[in-house]
């Protein structure tokens, strides 16, 4: 997964991953199916945040007027931080600062039933169902939990 180096501030807006499934969460079409992709499922980009964040923009989604609008959620401990699921093509446009978005460059990438990074795991994980989290839903919460963050770090 990819992180944000929090101590310089960098950051990348829109990465493409390797096609292999050892370097990252994209996949050729092929390897998708074979490593257990949902059936039906549509194809993302991941947005990477971290997992402080991301945290508190899953409860903010969830508390929200539709709760259906976060998707897969990826947990990375190794790297603190949490990757939502976003569809396809999100990466083309994602500006948020703190977060990265990597896109599946129409490779295929579905959401997987098991996490495709070893070390990872599911905090919200896939069902049958599934769609991804809509992205200017994301993006406002991300928003807020910016916020959220900053005032209670200046309250001590």
């Amino acid at each position: 997964m990819l992180h944000t180096d929090m101590a310089t501030g960098s950051r990348t807006t829109a990465t493409t991953a390797a096609p292999t499934a050892t370097t990252g969460p994209v996949a050729p079409a092929e390897e998708a199916a074979a490593s257990g992709s949902l059936p039906g499922a549509e194809p993302c980009d991941v947005v990477t945040v971290p997992a402080r964040q991301g945290l508190e923009a899953v409860d903010i989604l969830r508390r929200g007027a539709d709760q259906e609008a976060v998707g897969p959620v990826l947990h990375d401990g190794s790297c603190a931080t949490l990757g939502f699921l976003v569809p396809s093509g999100t990466a083309e446009a994602w500006d948020v600062p703190g977060s990265a978005c990597t896109q599946s460059d129409g490779r295929g990438f579905r959401v997987p039933a098991e996490p495709p990074v070893p070390g990872s795991g599911w905090l919200l994980p896939p069902a049958d169902d599934t769609s991804v989290t809509d992205p200017a839903a994301l993006r406002a919460a991300l928003d807020q939990a910016a916020r959220m963050i900053e005032a209670a770090d200046n309250c001590r």
